[in-house]
């Protein structure tokens, strides 16, 4: 029985191409940023109320962050997987694989929370400031209540996605970035009456904020898509789909990691050059991690085409999914190249105090970090885009393997040889890390055009 969705027709000209892709990102695009400006809203306001607040917030979040994304990886392989299924109508496929996403997703926030409960001791035998470690354990002991909702949620997403109904994602998430800034506002600072939490009312508002967002995808999917009776015998193992979901799932998680934590030893390196260097390095990043997010939204659109492609043995239709998506993200990369290029003082000036003493040389150095960002932006969004490709013909492992090797391998070291054996300071090391993604973006893509096709093998008994 075919499936009750809004799914698009069937795209055979790369202008359908381009505009089913354009119909299916633009929602999870939008909701990216969202996304992003709820993270700009916690730190804007804890920088406002106490700078220890600031910085134990920034530690707790950032542990918090690289657990949870090796668990996202589980919810990331339900989004090819069901949109395969969906295109050969199976429903009771599609529930069987967002059923062990689930159950996935649970198992891995549940055994992850446990050693939350021991932050401050780990914060400590890293390093940090005691002050800075007590209050991230008490914004910690808050926030891991958020793991496995935050998981879920994800795996919402990835079904939502699949499913082509981003709209609610959309939404959604905006909704939830407004509700957390005015309760960030009100128990941060004890506005309209409230306890003024500082950085407990941060975390109770992530949490708030996570727990409604559960509750909205959970009505919407029971009400807009009954046909697939998601919680039906929810409570049933399905071995071989876990495995599946697992098997696709953890390499995903771990790429998604190992470029995560490229970044974060770039930011080290960067503190070896100097603190001014570093607060560039800051500014930098938060431009290009701006613009990154409309790659994100292309490669999870991409993900959803290639992996309905893949169910319908389309291999036609799977390769001019794949050129459009990447010929909109590299027109994408060159018109904020151009504007990054055009005016990089600009830009930086618009995070520096008029009056900060060292404006001049963080504008000079931030500005010279934003041209090299130019190149960035290419490259960082071809490697991202072939990900979302490969993730859609359900390829994941040996990209990790590719990915990992082009981070730490070869893009790392050369940052390093580049800014300290050749003396090039900040600009070699982000020129190192340009490298190192162009390499990834280059053996992705010859990836992905060697695997156009690759036929999921068949799955059995019904459950």
């Amino acid at each position: 029985m075919p499936n009750a969705g809004n799914m698009q027709p069937i795209a055979h000209t790369y202008q359908e191409h381009s505009r089913a892709i354009w119909t299916l990102g633009m929602p999870l695009i939008l909701s990216n940023l969202a996304q992003f400006a709820i993270h700009i809203t916690d730190t804007i306001m804890l920088g406002w109320y106490d700078v220890v607040a600031l910085a134990a917030s920034t530690i707790a979040g950032t542990m918090f962050f690289v657990i949870f994304i090796v668990g996202a990886g589980f919810a990331q392989a339900v989004t090819p997987l069901v949109a395969a299924a969906a295109e050969e109508n199976d429903d009771v496929q599609v529930r069987r694989v967002t059923r062990m996403g689930l159950w996935l997703s649970i198992m891995y926030g549940l055994v992850v929370t446990v050693p939350f409960f021991w932050a401050e001791d780990i914060l400590l035998a890293i390093g940090q400031d005691a002050e800075v470690a007590a209050m991230a354990h008490i914004y910690l002991q808050i926030i891991i209540w958020q793991m496995v909702p935050a998981l879920i949620i994800m795996t919402f997403k990835a079904f939502l996605a699949a499913m082509e109904h981003t709209a609610i994602i959309l939404w959604a998430t905006i909704g939830t970035a407004i509700m957390n800034a005015f309760v960030n506002y009100a128990l941060i600072f004890g506005n309209w009456g409230a306890p003024e939490l500082g950085i407990k009312g941060a975390a109770i508002a992530s949490l708030a904020v996570t727990g409604l967002t559960v509750v909205i995808l959970v009505i919407y999917i029971l009400r807009k898509l009954p046909q697939f009776e998601l919680f039906k015998n929810f409570w049933r193992s399905d071995s071989e789909i876990m495995k599946r979901v697992y098997m696709l799932g953890w390499p995903i998680g771990l790429t998604s990691l190992a470029e995560g934590g490229l970044f974060s030893a770039s930011a080290v390196m960067m503190g070896w050059i100097g603190p001014i260097e570093l607060a560039a390095h800051g500014i930098a990043i938060q431009l290009a991690s701006l613009t990154f997010m409309v790659h994100i939204g292309f490669s999870q659109a991409a993900t959803v085409r290639a992996g309905r492609a893949l169910g319908r043995k389309d291999e036609p239709s799977l390769r001019r999914g794949g050129i459009t998506a990447i010929g909109l993200s590299a027109v994408f990369a060159v018109l904020t190249s151009l504007i990054f290029l055009a005016m990089p003082e600009v830009l930086v000036s618009l995070f520096i105090d008029p009056d900060e003493p060292e404006r001049a040389t963080l504008l000079r150095i931030g500005a010279s970090l934003i041209m090299v960002a130019a190149l960035f932006q290419l490259v960082d969004g071809l490697q991202v885009l072939a990900l979302g490709l490969l993730r859609g013909v359900q390829d994941t492992t040996v990209p990790m393997v590719m990915a990992t090797i082009s981070y730490w391998v070869i893009g790392l070291p050369v940052s390093y040889m580049l800014a300290f054996t050749f003396d090039m300071g900040a600009v070699g090391l982000w020129l190192g890390l340009v490298i190192g993604l162009a390499i990834a973006a280059v053996l992705l893509l010859w990836r992905f055009w060697g695997r156009s096709v690759r036929i999921a093998p068949p799955i059995t008994a019904e459950t």
